[in-house]
């Protein structure tokens, strides 16, 4: 059973749309853009600059720092939202060309996460703070309020039909 569901899970996806977009979502990032040794002659700069399809007079690696980089382009921190929405991207999704070389944070500036590297985007501490301790001090005095002025649906004694005769035969009964 288990082998008859494997082949045709395996024969349905041959037909979908799924193996396609993940070839072509991946496409731009093989081996052959892994960053490489840092590039210390004007030849091996020329080089690392054609490997990531950029000019030479734009190339600037990350300094050697330690933290290995190697010869990756620096780029701009752009985030994804701030890229143009309506530009004819190949991956509209990701707001990425065919053959663009992603910045070395990526996964950080995409779209599902919040862009960390923009000024102006943050609402200040003291102005969180403030908006904590208006909500905060709101609720403390609808809470108060409800404890002080307790609101309850109107209640009677119940009543019955016949000015409670039947209650009372019922109770001379048993």
């Amino acid at each position: 059973m288990a082998l008859t569901c494997r082949c045709l899970a395996r024969r349905m996806l041959k037909y979908t749309l799924l193996p396609r977009v993940a070839t072509a979502r991946f496409a731009s990032n093989g081996d052959d853009r892994k960053s490489g040794a840092y590039p210390r002659t004007p030849e091996e700069r020329a080089a690392a600059a054609k490997k990531y399809n950029i000019r030479v007079q734009d190339y600037e690696p990350y300094p050697d720092d330690g933290f290995g980089w190697g010869d990756y382009p620096k780029f701009p921190a752009v985030h994804e939202d701030y890229k143009d929405p309506h530009g004819d991207w190949d991956f509209p999704d990701q707001r990425r060309n065919f053959g663009e070389t992603p910045h070395i944070d990526y996964d950080v500036m995409v779209r599902n996460r919040p862009a960390p590297y923009l000024e102006g985007d943050n609402i200040p501490q003291w102005k969180q703070a403030a908006i904590l301790g208006g909500v905060l001090v709101t609720l403390g005095f609808l809470f108060y309020a409800g404890q002080k002025y307790k609101l309850f649906q109107p209640a009677a004694p119940k009543q019955y039909p016949y000015n409670s005769l039947c209650l009372i035969a019922i109770m001379n009964v048993y």
